[in-house]
Formats: C-alpha cells, sequence, structure tokens
C-alpha cells in the first residue's frame, strides 16, 4: 500500500525502575537468568495511560502541537476494560473533535495505529493524528514471559508531508493469518503462549512474509535500507529474522533494545524507532516490521527528511542510562502480583 503521511514529532517513555532477569530466576529456580539482562518496570503510579500521555507530551512538543484529529492507542493492558484511553488523552491535549479509538493486536496495536492514521491522511480525511502504542506488559510469576514482558510507551505525530517533516512514511504491508502462538482470555491476569508456535509458524512466518511481500511491492532490497527495525520479543529473534532477510548488523544495532529493556509489547517497535531516529540523518531509509501474536505483521518504508527542530530533546539512549533497579518484592507488589 502507498502512503503519503509524514512523522512531524516523535517520543518515548521508559519507566526507569529496572529489574534483572538474574533476580527473577533468583527466586524461582535459585540461580540463572533470562534471555535478556534486565527489563523495565512501571511504578505503583503508572499505567498503559499514564505512559502513553509521557511519550504522546514528547512528540506533540516536538511537532509544534498541531491540531490532532485522530489519537489511536494500541495496548493489551489499558486501565479500563470498556473505557478508551484515546478519549481520556482527548482531553487531556483539548483535542476533541477527534477520533480517540484503542486498537489490539497483541504487540502491534501501535503500528496499526501508525498504519491506520496514515492511511486517512494519505486518503485526505484528517490532516493530523497521534499514534501510540503503550503497554505494562504481563508475565505469569516462573513464566518465561516474566523475564521479559516489560513496560514502556511510544508515539508519533503523523501529518501531511510539507517538507519540513521529520521523515515521510511511503509504503506499508500486512500479512496476517489465525496461528493461536498467544492469547488472554476475558477476566485472566496472565496470557497463554504455546511455545513451540513463537518462533517460526509465528514470529519468524509473519515478519519474513510482510517484508518479503513489501520488496515485492516495492521492488526494494535490504541494501537499499540505512537501518532495520524488528519486534523484539527477546534480544535473539530480532537479530535472527534480519540475517534470514539479509540485513547486517550494521543496520541492526541501532533499534536492539530489548537486552535493557525487555519486551514493551504494543511500545515495542515504536520505541525501537524512536532510538533509530534519534542517530539516523536525513536521506536514510528506515525499514520497520512489527509483529503481533494471533497473528500478524505491519511492515514500513520510513524517509527521513530532517532532524528534530527541538532544543529540549533528550536522545532516548542518554535518557536510558539513568535508572534505579529494585528487587523482587517490590516488582510483585507493583506490578499486582501479590493478592492482599
Amino acid at each position: 500500500m502507498r502512503l503519503n503521511s509524514a512523522i512531524l514529532g516523535y517520543g518515548a517513555y521508559v519507566p526507569k525502575y529496572r529489574i534483572s532477569t538474574e533476580e527473577i530466576a533468583r527466586i524461582w529456580f535459585g540461580e540463572g537468568s533470562g534471555p535478556n539482562r534486565m527489563k523495565a518496570v512501571a511504578s505503583y503510579d503508572e499505567d498503559a495511560l499514564t505512559m502513553a500521555y509521557e511519550a504522546a507530551s514528547i512528540a506533540l512538543k516536538m511537532a509544534k502541537y498541531p491540531e490532532i484529529e485522530a489519537i489511536l492507542v494500541g495496548s493489551e493492558s489499558k486501565p479500563y476494560a470498556v473505557k478508551p484511553m484515546g478519549s481520556i488523552l482527548s482531553d487531556i491535549f483539548g483535542f476533541n473533535k477527534i477520533l480517540g479509538v484503542d486498537l489490539e493486536f497483541a504487540c502491534k496495536g501501535g503500528t496499526e495505529a501508525v498504519q491506520m492514521i496514515s492511511g486517512m491522511i494519505t486518503s485526505g480525511v484528517i490532516k493530523h493524528g497521534l499514534a501510540i502504542g503503550s503497554d505494562t506488559a504481563q508475565g505469569r510469576p516462573a513464566d518465561d514471559l516474566e523475564y521479559t514482558a516489560a513496560s514502556g510507551a511510544g508515539a508519533v505525530v503523523l501529518g501531511q508531508p510539507n517538507g519540513n517533516e521529520i521523515a515521510k512514511i511511503t509504503h506499508s504491508v500486512t500479512f496476517v493469518t489465525d496461528t493461536p502462538d498467544f492469547w488472554r482470555r476475558p477476566k485472566e491476569h496472565y496470557p497463554t503462549h504455546l511455545g513451540r508456535f513463537t518462533g517460526e509458524p509465528a514470529y519468524f512466518t509473519h515478519i519474513m512474509s510482510s517484508v518479503k511481500l513489501l520488496f515485492e511491492e516495492t521492488g526494494y532490497k535490504p541494501s537499499d535500507f540505512n537501518y532495520a527495525i524488528f519486534h523484539q520479543p527477546n534480544p535473539k529473534f530480532p537479530v535472527e529474522v534480519g540475517k534470514r532477510l539479509g540485513f547486517t548488523d550494521e543496520q541492526l544495532k541501532p533499534g536492539l533494545l530489548n537486552d535493557e529493556l525487555g519486551n514493551s509489547y504494543s511500545a515495542n517497535t515504536l520505541v525501537a524507532l524512536n532510538a533509530v531516529l534519534d542517530v539516523s540523518k536525513p536521506g536514510d531509509k528506515i525499514l520497520l516490521s512489527s509483529f503481533g501474536s494471533g497473528a500478524g505483521s505491519d511492515t514500513f518504508v520510513i524517509e527521513v527528511v530532517s532532524k528534530p527542530d527541538d532544543d529540549d530533546y533528550i536522545p532516548l539512549r542518554e535518557k536510558l542510562k539513568k535508572y534505579v533497579e529494585i528487587d523482587y518484592a517490590t516488582y510483585s507488589k507493583w506490578r499486582n502480583k501479590i493478592i492482599r
């Protein structure tokens, strides 16, 4: 699908608290660690909504607060079962004549928001929209997911290209099947997963199919891109799928964050996009490919036009240098794993 939308501002919020996977393994198995070193943990007074607000505030400031006509939020951990975060954020920011919707497709809810708003901008239905991915991901105690299920939010302000944008989104494709690798029933606190489906029939099949479809439609090849971002459920999968598709370590490394942040689900690829946009330069091309269990993948072509015009902006990796490590007891209390 050919698109004609632009990134006018971007932002990410990662809680300052971390728990090491060695600490998680110590509690349940006495020793060991997970596939990543640590993960980001939302504090007791944070949730998907507050983190969405933080990321969106950064993006809106960078974009110089255009009149927003749609706020779409991807999340599978929103604070209300029936009440959209989009409507709350519209009131907070004062954009009340909007389409306010929450989206869910496991970890690709954030890129769904980007795709839908880009489509509305391309078709002329709206001029500006705000796409957000935000999650406080859940992992059952002692389950493999507990090592990586993390918290964070990413946001982009999208608009019509005018020559002064940060980047242009020019193409997008989606590949979807009914692959039951991950799900959560109503009223269940933790998701269930089929580990043997997680790799080949789910993650690798969908991302590779999505990227190959985009290559077929556009004629692009891996060497046409300066950077490639793939959904990061763990540190190994994005590197493996990148290598299978023909990308190099140099193209992949700037967006790799899982080892220190874990998997923030709907925010995952949008947070990584923040890190890559921070180091990119005009003329660079970025390939971004998300994955959502269930299962599907959205893939985009993003062309960098300029650097952000925001003197107060702090690059994401600079902010990530400052964090506070917590123990399993604190983590359990904050993430409602202890029932009183």
